[in-house]
């Protein structure tokens, strides 16, 4: 009876040993999965229209990412402002064509950094930086402000305009207070001259 009891315990606890193992199998295999973050270390960016900006993200910890799949695209919008995946860029946004690049020469160090070339207000926006390496997904957004510095300058540009007009126009009805004057004064002259006696009429 002991023989056949202590069978039994072992029977019964193999399946448990097996399913216990998968889990930790699987476990472990989702931490490897997950074993980076993408991170954007400045999350508003300001720039003035015309200018190129570069967005700033990398993966903590570092690793290298040329096979990996890069997605930088805005927040609430469906196309992509650059998609680059093994080694390659891909489609994307009809806007952005020609302007965006993903800077490769920091890929090996993790870095997932993206110029935009002669950006204009409607650059303004959330962009999010995406990575897919594997199973594993990982994202992370940033904020673009882009100004007009004209704009932003045109208030104090206006008090100089209506200044200088100001000045310009008290200037001329100064010059033609002082021409006209000038003119009355010649009269008044003249008139004297006129109205002088004869030098005959004293012999």
């Amino acid at each position: 009876m002991g023989f056949t009891s202590h069978c039994r315990h072992s029977n019964f606890s193999h399946p448990w040993r097996t399913l216990l193992a998968h889990l930790v199998a699987l476990h472990l295999l989702h931490l490897g999965s997950a074993q980076f973050r993408v991170v954007a270390p400045n999350d508003h960016i300001t720039a003035n229209v015309g200018q190129d900006v570069v967005l700033r993200c990398h993966l903590s910890p570092s690793k290298e990412v040329w096979s990996s799949d890069i997605r930088w695209f805005l927040h609430g919008t469906t196309g992509l402002v650059h998609h680059y995946q093994n080694g390659s860029d891909l489609e994307q946004m009809e806007e952005y064509k020609g302007r965006t690049e993903l800077l490769r020469n920091g890929l090996s160090d993790g870095n997932l950094d993206l110029r935009i070339t002669a950006v204009s207000l409607a650059d303004s926006g959330s962009y999010i930086c995406a990575v897919q390496d594997g199973d594993a997904y990982e994202e992370d957004m940033l904020i673009l402000e882009v100004s007009d510095s004209f704009c932003q300058n045109e208030g104090p540009w206006k008090v100089a305009l209506v200044v200088v007009s100001i000045l310009l126009v008290g200037s001329a009805f100064f010059n033609i207070f002082l021409y006209r004057k000038q003119a009355a004064q010649s009269r008044k002259l003249s008139e004297s001259f006129l109205h002088l006696p004869s030098p005959s009429n004293n012999l």
